[in-house]
């Protein structure tokens, strides 16, 4: 793997942010956008997230380069979901194949643990997603459901796949 640091996303990454997404939106299939948000919207989202009390955090090559980036968010609304959070990741197209996803989820997931939530949900675009599948099964996660042609992108139906991972207690203790 190349030397990486980890860090807290800040404002001035959003541009290398929106542009890794802009990439997976427009040619891939881990993202149901069909249209890549502007920098604006980047910078909307990552806000929302961060006011929401959920961590935002990019990996840093020794160039200081941002090469991937990954974030918590609320899996539902609904009060009684407030214990469980969606992990999203998405790596620089030319950065894949270095365990850059994997390092971004196992902070991720330390993060979340220690902020006292209790699942990560992870919703995976297109069931050949083997990239997004693989790094969240060496992380411990495990099959939990597939929403088959819940998709229409790059003309052709894409299923999701849903893994889940307990963090802390999980289900076996009240949250504190």
């Amino acid at each position: 793997m190349t030397e990486l640091s980890l860090r807290d996303s800040t404002e001035a990454d959003i541009p290398a942010i929106t542009r890794i997404y802009g990439h997976w939106v427009r040619h891939g299939s881990g993202s149901f956008e069909t249209e890549p948000p502007e920098e604006a919207e980047m910078a909307r989202r990552r806000e929302a997230i961060l006011a929401g009390g959920y961590p935002y955090l990019v990996a840093v090559d020794r160039t200081g380069a941002v090469v991937g980036y990954a974030y918590a968010s609320a899996y539902r609304t609904r009060p009684a979901y407030r214990f469980t959070v969606e992990n999203s990741i998405y790596v620089a197209p030319d950065a894949g194949r270095r365990g850059i996803g994997r390092f971004l989820l196992a902070a991720l997931m330390a993060r979340c643990e220690a902020l006292g939530f209790r699942l990560m949900v992870a919703v995976i675009g297109d069931s050949g997603n083997a990239g997004s599948i693989g790094v969240h099964k060496a992380c411990g996660f495990s099959h939990a459901g597939l929403l088959p042609a819940v998709g229409w992108k790059h003309g052709r139906w894409l299923d999701c796949v849903l893994m889940t991972l307990p963090l802390g207690a999980g289900a076996s203790a009240p949250p504190e």
